[in-house]
């Protein structure tokens, strides 16, 4: 079948909706030598063989999918074979990375440029007259997260496989990630996303390693052969957890790790005896009621049975994973008591906090360790990190509810419960502060405190930057910290630059190796030598080309998606992120507004030219964000129509926002947005991305914008407003919103228009309720930040207006950054969190 008519056979003309989005040139290296002919042919000869006994499929009959897939599995098969050199070789340790999240997006991007085969499978799909960009626009974007906690996971386990650190990253197999955002008439709707529609080429089912899940019933007592008693769960239901392995591998495919991903499924897939009573839809309700766990993504907890879904969703990945990993350690290595030397296990937010009482219930009441046996196990092998300073945002959950669903586990919290109060009252402690310390609040009815649940059981528990990680100190775990004040370290952010830098923006890429060696490629502390070249204009040159082809290519996508066109020449004003209050997409708005009314009275002047980009998508409860959306997109809609304003200013909020979109948008960025209120980010990464592609920021001294401030230099950064002390300072003082209103006419103005229906003439109420918050709250300081934020704007239209010192500043930006590469993250989460051997 694989003959010469085959191998020159030709594709139907057919192109991915999301082809756009796919990079232009997929190989991180200054003009690629052309691959070996001999590497071409087998390629090409592998890409074919899966096309025809994979998929059933020809040539000439194949779609941009079915390539996708064929040479998915071609460099699957590489991937195995990589990952078969360490087979049967029991590491001294592993790493278990548990995350509700993992935003893988695309793959194939990734796979070629860490087996180095990216021009190789070029040569070999064009050979075939087949276009690699619209073969890897083919490709769905996996979104299994929500924004930076799952590209964060993604990123920390490419730079684990990179540095050879054996490790297993544990989540569930969403059927529908995140939704799909659509638009309509500025509203956001949720369509579900269906990446795995026409199935998931990288992942293998490992059927054989499912286990059961239990939920509800009841604890009895039960006599030991040696006579003690041990307490047993007999849950009411199980679920069957099935698991799917994903390859990650790590640059030049030395070390390959495992994405392991949960799938629900019940133990029969079907009721006979009531099917063939003729309760057709009964007999799969318990099969539908079982898969809703892995269904969607964070299901809405807005009501009694999203909230049982959450946390059944939560158990479930939480519960497999932890039993694969000590079903893994007993058959390798035996005694349970050893699993801190062998086993480290990190939970990713309070989302897997639950792997406190479920350690302990399996070590003791599976296994039959001693409680005091269990604990030292436990405390030694679970570490934690945390993501959120905001109280509302570290999880709680109703007694009652845990006692329904996980009774046992409900036990062992009031066990571990008991212990720590009675050892804080040995100092002689007030019943205040037991109730601060208690992983019981009682406030507002009984809860269990998920995250100091996961404080008391971690060995660690680390922030993700400088600021975060003192801000824990104190404030959120302030009492705690005060009892043990060697628990909480700071371990900053990082993000992979094989894939934000190498993948998504190789002119860059290639500019860098030329510069300063392909050592950049293997090492990114080599990016430093890009300083050197700061002052030079005629490397600028071809920098601020990069940049400019970038942001042709952006432009080009915004207009399909949008129907708004935007100049390249314009600064490119970027702001993508989750939509939330705290992360003030609210403020550039009303800079935004600001700004327009300025034009417009000043039609004549000099303006710096500026498109104002906009994606992120709300929670589909978050009512306040949704109707953030819609005012961008209002404003959107008036800016963009009106003469007076044209080539001065254009807004378009770009929908569907994904990895492979910000795939596109980084790369094309002249100004990264990262204006949230200071004290309230934990770390940020993409702040780490945008300064990466030689973005320049304008931001708030919050989260990771301190550590890149001082990495950049401060003057190649735009810092303004509020910092952390002024913020709570300010917000102590009642009246603040009104007062800073009233002293600004730019502000005032913004917000009168906006009141007033300027944007919204059929509906001039559509956004009194975000008005009214900012006028009579305004719990996020956007009033008091407003007049610098302001300031520090009119400084880049200033700065954008020397191009000389523009480009040098972005070259800096580009070179200092180095330093926040997830590869620095992991080694130092490995030494000194994990205690696990690097390469």
């Amino acid at each position: 079948m694989l003959n010469d008519a085959v191998l020159t056979g030709r594709r139907r003309d057919e192109t991915s909706r999301d082809a756009a989005e796919a990079p232009r040139s997929w190989m991180p290296q200054p003009a690629p030598a052309v691959p070996a002919g001999d590497d071409v042919t087998v390629m090409r000869t592998a890409i074919l063989a899966k096309l025809a006994y994979a998929l059933g499929k020809t040539p000439a009959t194949a779609r941009d999918r079915d390539w996708f897939v064929a040479t998915a599995l071609a460099l699957r098969d590489r991937a195995v074979a990589a990952s078969a050199i360490s087979a049967g070789i029991v590491p001294p340790k592993r790493v278990h990375y548990l995350s509700l999240e993992f935003l893988i997006g695309r793959l194939l991007s990734d796979a070629m440029g860490n087996l180095g085969v990216a021009e190789t499978v070029r040569a070999a799909l064009a050979g075939l007259d087949v276009d690699l960009e619209a073969v890897a626009g083919a490709e769905p974007d996996a979104a299994l997260g929500n924004g930076g906690l799952g590209r964060l996971a993604a990123c920390f386990m490419e730079s684990m496989a990179s540095l050879a650190i054996p490790a297993y990253g544990y989540g569930i197999r969403y059927d529908h990630g995140l939704f799909r955002q659509v638009i309509e008439d500025g509203v956001q709707r949720e369509v579900p996303e269906t990446w795995l529609a026409e199935g998931n080429p990288w992942e293998f089912e490992r059927a054989e390693a499912a286990c059961e899940v239990g939920f509800g019933g009841d604890v009895a007592m039960s006599v030991q052969p040696d006579g003690t008693l041990r307490r047993v769960w007999r849950p009411a239901e199980t679920v069957r957890a099935v698991p799917y392995d994903t390859p990650v591998i790590g640059r030049g495919a030395k070390h390959v790790n495992a994405l392991r991903l949960w799938a629900a499924r019940a133990p029969e897939a079907i009721d006979l005896a009531r099917f063939n009573a003729g309760d057709h839809v009964g007999a799969v309700a318990e099969r539908a009621r079982a898969e809703a766990i892995s269904r969607v993504l964070y299901p809405s907890d807005g009501t009694p049975a999203g909230q049982e879904l959450r946390l059944r969703q939560e158990f479930f990945f939480t519960s497999a994973s932890l039993q694969d990993l000590v079903r893994r350690h007993v058959a390798e290595r035996g005694d349970l008591r050893s699993l801190p030397d062998h086993a480290a296990i990190q939970l990713n937010d309070t989302h897997p906090a639950i792997a406190v009482p479920e350690l302990m219930r399996l070590l003791v009441d599976v296994h039959g360790l001693s409680w005091e046996d269990a604990w030292h196990v436990t405390t030694q092998t679970l570490g934690y990190t945390n993501h959120t300073l905001m109280p509302e945002a570290l999880e709680t959950w109703p007694v009652e509810l845990m006692e329904r669903l996980l009774p046992r586990h409900m036990q062992i919290i009031y066990l571990i419960n008991w212990m720590h109060l009675e050892e804080v009252s040995k100092h002689g402690s007030s019943p205040e502060h037991l109730a601060e310390v208690s992983l019981i609040d009682e406030s507002h009815g009984k809860r269990v405190r998920m995250g100091h649940l996961a404080f008391l059981g971690a060995r660690r528990v680390n922030g993700v930057s400088a600021l975060h990680t003192e801000l824990m100190r104190q404030t959120v775990f302030a009492p705690l910290h005060a009892l043990d004040t060697d628990k909480i370290v700071n371990k900053t952010n990082g993000i992979t630059f094989r894939r934000w830098l190498h993948n998504a923006n190789p002119g860059l890429t290639a500019l860098a190796v030329e510069a300063v060696g392909a050592k950049v490629l293997d090492d990114p502390r080599h990016l430093e030598g890009l300083a050197a070249f700061a002052d030079d204009s005629a490397f600028q040159a071809r920098y601020a080309a990069v940049r400019r082809e970038r942001k042709e290519a952006l432009a080009r996508v915004v207009e399909e998606r949008t129907g708004i066109a935007l100049d390249p020449d314009a600064l490119f004003d970027v702001q993508i992120k989750r939509i939330h209050e705290y992360k003030r997409q609210l403020l550039n708005i009303l800079e935004t507004v600001a700004l327009y009314q300025a034009i417009k009275a000043e039609p004549h002047r000099d303006w710096t030219p500026r498109v104002k980009l906009f994606a992120g998508k709300a929670a589909p409860s978050y009512h306040q964000a949704k109707l953030i959306i819609r005012l961008a997109s209002d404003v959107a809609k008036r800016v963009n129509a009106d003469p007076d304003v044209a080539g001065r200013l254009t807004v378009a909020f770009v929908p569907n926002y994904s990895v492979s979109l910000a795939e596109s948008i980084i790369p094309a960025a002249d100004l990264s947005e990262q204006i949230s209120t200071a004290g309230l980010e934990a770390s940020g990464t993409g702040n780490m991305k945008l300064a990466l592609n030689g973005a320049l920021t304008i931001g708030t001294l919050d989260g990771a914008n301190i550590e890149i401030k001082d990495h950049v230099g401060p003057d190649n950064i735009f810092i303004f407003g509020l910092d952390a002390a002024g913020v709570q300072r300010v917000q102590a003082q009642p009246g603040y919103a009104s007062r800073a209103i009233a002293a600004s006419a730019r502000l005032r103005g913004a917000l009168d228009m906006i009141a007033a229906g300027g944007f919204s003439p059929g509906e001039p109420g559509r956004f009194r309720p975000l008005v009214d918050e900012l006028t009579h709250g305004d719990r996020f300081l956007l009033t008091a930040d407003f007049d610098d934020y302001w300031r520090a704007q009119r400084e880049v239209d200033a700065a954008w207006r020397r191009p000389k010192t523009w480009w040098k500043s972005a070259i800096l930006n580009t070179a200092r950054t180095a330093w926040f590469s997830s590869d620095r993250t992991m080694r130092e989460y490995a030494e000194e969190i994990w205690r696990v051997r690097v390469g």
